[in-house]
């Protein structure tokens, strides 16, 4: 234990974080089989037998996310005690496993209403899986942000969440809509949902760099929205109001970086008509990074 102690580590603190590193691999391990449970398939055939890549795409973005939203869960203080940290992050690791499948049931019906995602994926579409782990993973950035930006453990907490991902949710359509409005007004009125039916990869990409990006500079809101736990219409209105705002001036910022990072380059050409998976990639990184940058510099 000296060993622990000279780097500020107490025995209460070590079992805290075995409790917290124990709930989260129970929680990773129940993500993986409701992937196969909600698809009505054996996750474990699909993985292994039928190697099917764009289900073990849309596993890992559900996984991964759930590992986003776990950090929200631990990074606050420790508990006052083992069982109330258990419940704590047991209550916030489940309600985040619960707002990640429920973000990706609304991304599905609503943003991408146009085919069946959990058909595409079972056939082995990466383009759609691509789509849907991103935004999971986007979906678990706003919930881990949220976790952090609420605080205890109460009904009004669990309100204010549900609220900020409600939020979120709306951008994520608004930024689909948007998307898809661009795409078509470039490809002769062409979906771009259909597009991705149809295995367009390179439109996948740049389509998840921006939900990611988005769901990113969402996270600054929680560090100019003062918490009350109270004040539920107060809270709705303020993550609404900045939400808009960063998706407006991210999608300006995104834009000009874009022309001068990628000049002389006809991006729907490369991207959309020629399927230029490596233009695409490079457009996700600069949507990511000009995100970082944009909300570094609100800290």
């Amino acid at each position: 234990m000296t060993l622990f102690q000279n780097f500020g580590i107490t025995t209460d603190l070590a079992i805290i974080l075995v409790i917290d590193l124990t709930i989260a691999i129970i929680l990773l391990t129940l993500m993986r089989h409701l992937q196969g449970w909600t698809a009505k398939v054996d996750s474990r055939v699909e993985l292994a037998e039928r190697d099917n890549f764009a289900f073990g795409i849309s596993t890992a973005g559900a996984i991964a996310g759930l590992g986003i939203v776990l950090t929200g869960a631990i990074s606050g203080e420790a508990a006052t005690s083992y069982a109330a940290e258990a419940i704590g992050m047991s209550a916030y690791g489940l309600f985040g496993l619960i707002l990640i499948k429920l973000g990706r049931y609304l991304h599905d019906k609503i943003a991408l209403n146009e085919f069946n995602k959990g058909e595409q994926i079972l056939k082995g579409n990466i383009s759609v899986a691509i789509v849907d782990a991103s935004a999971a993973i986007a979906t678990a950035i706003i919930i881990r942000s949220v976790l952090i930006w609420a605080e205890d453990l109460t009904v009004d907490t669990f309100i204010a969440i549900f609220s900020a991902f409600a939020i979120s949710q709306l951008m994520l359509v608004l930024l689909t809509r948007f998307r898809e409005y661009r795409y078509a007004k470039r490809n002769q009125d062409s979906s771009m949902q259909q597009a991705l039916v149809q295995g367009h990869t390179a439109v996948a990409i740049r389509h998840s760099g921006y939900m990611l990006a988005m769901a990113l500079s969402f996270n600054a809101a929680s560090h100019f929205i003062i918490y009350n736990p109270q004040a539920y219409i107060a809270n709705l209105l303020g993550w609404l109001v900045f939400s808009v705002i960063m998706l407006v001036a991210l999608t300006v910022l995104i834009k000009i970086v874009k022309k001068l990072v990628l000049a002389n380059i006809n991006l729907a050409q490369e991207v959309e008509q020629q399927h230029n998976i490596g233009i695409a990639t490079v457009e996700l990184a600069i949507s990511i990074a000009v995100a970082l940058i944009l909300t570094s510099l609100m800290y």
